[in-house]
């Protein structure tokens, strides 16, 4: 399955961009340029809603800790939604739970 992007700036501050598919090592490097680009284009409060994912692996877990690296030395920030158990359990394994603020909802990461 094709990684599918959707980039959506209608609430400011925050940037979300939808994540469908797969994100592993064929695909993740979309996302990186995506993540990059909105970074250097001035988006400082990102939100990966990752909802529409289907797997998820260490490549695609490696994009997203260099998003957020990024946009934390920019003094920003990236959330992530996330409800999935099986998409959850790679962050949980992984420790990055603690790294990342992972809300239910574009909404609840606006609000956290």
């Amino acid at each position: 399955m094709e990684l599918g992007l959707h980039v959506d700036t209608s609430r400011p501050p925050y940037t979300v961009i939808e994540v469908r598919g797969e994100l592993d090592v064929y695909s993740a490097p979309r996302l990186r340029e995506a993540l990059v680009e909105l970074v250097s284009e001035g988006h400082r409060q990102l939100i990966a809603n990752l909802e529409a994912v289907d797997f998820l692996d260490s490549t695609g877990l490696g994009v997203l800790v260099g998003g957020l690296k990024r946009l934390r030395s920019n003094d920003g920030d990236l959330a992530l939604v996330c409800t999935q158990s099986r998409i959850l359990k790679v962050f949980d394994i992984t420790g990055l739970t603690t790294v990342f603020r992972i809300g239910a909802s574009v909404d609840d990461c606006m609000a956290g």
